[in-house]
């Protein structure tokens, strides 16, 4: 058969970070797949006598390895199979660059000026991330709160997302960045919580390719499959295509998978 285009690739969390067995696993898709490579490699153990080419030659330890690159992420990929962790929902995000206008204090006042941020879809507020003057883009300074007393110019306190500012004659528009969280059913998104683990216990999944195309079909399985690497390249100019490299191995039945054409 003849084969064009890279098929797609779906795989399924079998093992957590602690090398225990999930029951209800979601599978993963890899989408918008660009390119797709399984390499089947093994050594070979060569016997001489006393002429130039082997009399006989044997397989020694094998390897299977598959690399993906692929440019729509989904955070399974890295959570569940990188790490085998099970997502939450919830969110955890930044505010960059949020514009707050700072109203003129009143003449002769010393009390500082004060406002807070309101993070999006009623989340908490978790950390500051920075105040910029919008008119020179220079990063005033954070200092420690002192009740009764504003901070001296150029300088911010803030806490649980109340900032306070020295009291200045005119407006200021300021930028403040700053992370936020939202936990619960009702957050749009997942959580994969990424811990220091003990090595030895590996998350593993199952993997399944499938190819068509003039009315064949290639397919390949491999039952039980760790995922080495995965590459996250961010570009400036051009769309990110990630990467995945995992290597297959028996499972415990001493099975690979199979491969199956039709």
């Amino acid at each position: 058969m003849i084969n064009f285009g890279t098929g797609k690739i779906i795989a399924i969390p079998t093992y957590d970070s602690l090398g225990r067995l999930l029951l209800n696993p979601t599978p993963v898709r890899l989408g918008t797949m660009q390119d797709i490579s399984v390499d089947i490699d093994v050594d070979l153990k060569t016997l001489y006598g006393s002429k130039r080419f082997p009399i006989s030659v044997g397989q020694g330890k094998g390897k299977i390895e598959i690399k993906a690159k692929y440019a729509e992420i989904n955070g399974a990929i890295l959570g569940s199979l990188q790490f085998g962790k099970t997502a939450s929902a919830g969110v955890r995000a930044a505010v960059f660059d949020f514009v707050v206008k700072v109203p003129a204090s009143d003449a002769g006042s010393q009390a500082a000026a004060q406002f807070t941020v309101e993070p999006p879809q009623g989340a908490t507020f978790v950390t500051d991330l920075g105040v910029l003057d919008a008119a020179t883009m220079e990063s005033l300074e954070r200092a420690a709160v002192v009740d009764g007393q504003a901070p001296a110019a150029s300088q911010y306190t803030v806490a649980n997302g109340t900032y306070h500012l020295a009291p200045s004659p005119r407006e200021r528009t300021l930028l403040v960045s700053y992370e936020y969280r939202a936990d619960g059913a009702n957050s749009k998104g997942q959580i994969f919580q990424l811990t220091n683990d003990v090595m030895g216990p590996t998350p593993a999944f199952s993997l399944l390719l499938q190819n068509s195309f003039d009315g064949k079909n290639l397919v390949m399985k491999f039952n039980r499959a760790v995922s080495s690497k995965v590459s996250l390249p961010l570009k400036n100019d051009d769309y990110a295509v990630y990467d995945l490299s995992a290597q297959a191995f028996a499972d415990a039945a001493d099975e690979i998978g199979y491969l199956c054409l039709f």
